[in-house]
């Protein structure tokens, strides 16, 4: 059998330095989208204890990233949206959650992603036995480039688990 190697689709903004400063919307992915975090009941989110460890290492993203701020997020049952601010040039700032190689041009966002994924994975693995909790494959991001776009996704990010019942992340839409 003969192995074919493909190039995977590249999820970052060709050309783009993340490293520099500025805005940046992020969503992560449970693997199969398995809801691992919580669930919307009254369309509010509640979040079950994956859910409740995902929202404290996402909370502390600033302390181990010197120039790093986080703004709006929300856990979802099987999805993180979140807006990273970045508010100075990557120099190898502040004590990674636990540190990933990964290729320099993606810059500081994909290191903060790397390294809260890891972490969020290590705690519930040793904590719960829960080996069956895995991420999607790398994570979606938009460079947010004006206040008007910021101020549109944070209503975005709020809102969201008002719209989960039509969400694409929901897995029960994919059988509708």
């Amino acid at each position: 059998m003969q192995y074919i190697h493909r190039e995977r689709k590249l999820n970052r903004l060709k050309n783009y330095d993340y490293s520099r400063s500025g805005c940046y919307f992020a969503t992560l992915c449970t693997k199969n989208r398995i809801e691992h975090f919580g669930k919307i009941e009254d369309a509010k989110m509640i979040l079950s204890q994956h859910g409740v460890i995902s929202e404290r290492y996402w909370k502390e993203i600033p302390n181990h990233y010197k120039y790093v701020e986080i703004d709006e997020f929300i856990i979802m049952p099987n999805h993180i949206h979140g807006i990273i601010i970045i508010n100075v040039n990557y120099n190898k700032v502040g004590t990674e959650h636990c540190s990933v190689p990964t290729k320099k041009n993606y810059g500081l966002l994909s290191n903060i992603v790397k390294s809260f994924k890891n972490v969020v994975t290590k705690i519930i693995h040793d904590q719960f036995q829960d080996y069956g909790f895995k991420w999607q494959r790398s994570f979606y991001d938009h460079v947010i480039r004006d206040e008007t776009s910021l101020n549109k996704i944070r209503e975005y990010v709020v809102n969201n688990p008002l719209k989960w019942d039509w969400d694409k992340n929901n897995i029960e839409n994919l059988f509708m």
